[in-house]
């Protein structure tokens, strides 16, 4: 009999790599689904997911499908898992379709277990169309993008009544500090200065300096725009992959708010774009000439501006936030990197690569007008 191929996960670029969090085996399955009554008996594990920051897998039990997932506990706390809980389960009151998070014989949302800590979601509605898909990947149409353009703007509806401050800082999560604030640079000065592994990282660098540049070159104006936009519970991973879908190619699920925090609403669209409009994962392949589409981002807006109309200076600070909107989820992986795991090439090109490089791809002549594209675009 052949040996099971290995267990794979997305890297940073296109290729596949070996992951940092080892496989969730069926016995550790069994082990753990006895602390949540509701899941019943184990029969399989059914699948295990590529994404890299944690162990996911598929489990099939007497009582239906579920997916279990395993983070380090460096990476998430009951506490830090609770957050994100409650909002899902403030949306799912509010009508959004998330998954429903399976909670333990004392009630708790979390479980613990050496080194790990453990959440359950009963697999949720909807075809996974983008699974075996990198995140930071296109919509396969823009009729898709125009799609999760809607149901993000049903989220942010949905999540206009959740009153709960940012989440406390913890790597792998969105931030809105450095951005609105009126000085960045001292901004990004107090973010680097609470995470110890990074002000390692970063020591050896001249990090104010590159940071400096950027703001000068990008940021001009953008605290004053963003000072009127109200504050709001957002995803902060809006991608295909994030999202399940109905066969005629509507939005069905949302899941996966490992991301979510208090931003703002033009912030979330600014990601969603990012994320899914510009092919950064070739950016070292294709540099200038890297594909970008902008009819995707377009796409995107317009089926927000469907449910919750944008204005054009909410678009044009919207394409303004675009070259620096990752800026502090990049500090927030090198964090990861450098502190957790110990991955000095994954630090570096969180911050050469994603970081630095992101922000410059903007100022290329592609990225120029893709975002003078979305700048004068009209939406109605």
């Amino acid at each position: 009999m052949s040996a099971a191929p290995a267990h794979l996960v997305h890297g940073m670029g296109m290729a596949l790599a070996a992951p940092i969090w080892p496989a969730i085996t069926a016995s550790e399955a069994e082990k753990i689904l006895a602390h949540f009554p509701a899941a019943g008996t184990p029969v399989a594990v059914q699948w295990h997911s590529p994404r890299p920051f944690s162990a996911a897998a598929l489990v099939q039990t007497e009582r239906g499908a579920f997916l279990l997932k395993r983070h380090h506990r460096t990476v998430r706390t009951p506490d830090g898992l609770g957050d994100e809980h409650r909002l899902i389960a403030h949306l799912r009151t509010a009508g959004v379709s998330v998954p429903e998070i399976v909670t333990t014989h004392d009630g708790a949302s979390a479980f613990v277990e050496g080194a790990w800590t453990y959440e359950l979601q009963r697999k949720a509605p909807g075809l996974d169309l983008y699974r075996d898909r990198p995140s930071w990947t296109p919509f396969l149409s823009h009729d898709h993008a125009h799609a999760a353009g809607m149901a993000l703007a049903r989220l942010h509806l949905a999540a206009r009544g959740f009153d709960a401050p940012a989440r406390e800082p913890q790597p792998l999560v969105a931030s809105f500090t450095i951005l609105p604030a009126s000085d960045p640079l001292a901004a990004a000065g107090n973010y680097v200065a609470a995470r110890p592994a990074l002000a390692a990282f970063l020591a050896g660098r001249p990090w104010r300096q590159e940071l400096a540049r950027l703001f000068a070159a990008h940021g001009q104006g953008l605290a004053e725009r963003l000072s009127g936009s109200p504050s709001l519970w957002t995803h902060n991973d809006w991608h295909p992959s994030n999202l399940l879908w109905t066969q005629d190619g509507a939005v069905q699920t949302v899941f996966d708010f490992g991301l979510a925090t208090r931003t703002c609403a033009l912030h979330d669209l600014a990601t969603a774009i990012e994320r899914t409009a510009v092919d950064w994962l070739r950016l070292g392949e294709h540099g200038d000439r890297m594909s970008a589409d902008p009819e995707a981002a377009l796409a995107l807006l317009r089926g927000y501006h469907a449910i919750l109309p944008l204005n054009a200076g909410e678009v044009e600070t919207i394409a303004r936030l675009l070259p620096l909107v990752h800026v502090e989820f990049a500090l927030s992986e090198i964090d990861y990197f450098h502190g957790i795991v110990g991955d000095a090439g994954d630090a570096a090109l969180a911050w050469d690569g994603y970081l630095v490089g992101h922000a410059e791809w903007f100022r290329s002549r592609s990225g120029r007008a893709f975002l003078d594209r979305l700048a004068h675009a009209e939406l109605a």
